[in-house]
C-alpha cells in the first residue's frame, strides 16, 4: 500500500533553516507530483510547495524565496529545504500524494519555530 513518512522536523530559532524529507513506498514516486503541505493549530491544512515528476516546482507566496521543494526518484523520496523560517511557519508539516483518484498522507512532522 502507499506509505508516506515524514521526517527532519524540530524546534528552531527565527532565522534559522531545517531541511524536511519524505520517503514514499507503494507508489512509482517518478511519475507523482510531490506536495508539502502544512497545518499550524486552528488553521486549515495549506498547500506550501509541490514537486512535479519533470521536476517543476510552485510555492505558495508565503514562503517563495526561502523555501525549495526537491526530489530524488532514486530513493523515492522528497524535501523540502526550508531557510530564514518565522515564528508563522511553525506547524505540522505533510507530504501528501495523490494516487489512482485517493489522497494520501503522511502522519507528519511538527516544525516549531521559536521567536
Amino acid at each position: 500500500q502507499v506509505r508516506l513518512v515524514e521526517s527532519g522536523g524540530g524546534l528552531v530559532q527565527a532565522g534559522g533553516s531545517l531541511r524536511l524529507s519524505c520517503t514514499a513506498s507503494g507508489i512509482n514516486f517518478k511519475i507523482y507530483t510531490m506536495n508539502w503541505h502544512r497545518q499550524a493549530p486552528g488553521n486549515e491544512r495549506e498547500l506550501v510547495a509541490n514537486i512535479s515528476s519533470s521536476g517543476a516546482t510552485s510555492y505558495a507566496d508565503v514562503v517563495a524565496g526561502r523555501f525549495t521543494v526537491s526530489r530524488d526518484n532514486a530513493w523515492n523520496r522528497v524535501y523540502l529545504q526550508m531557510n530564514s523560517l518565522k515564528p508563522e511557519d511553525t506547524a505540522v508539516y505533510y507530504c501528501h500524494v495523490k494516487h489512482r483518484g485517493s489522497n494520501y498522507w503522511g502522519r507528519g512532522t511538527q516544525v516549531t519555530v521559536s521567536s
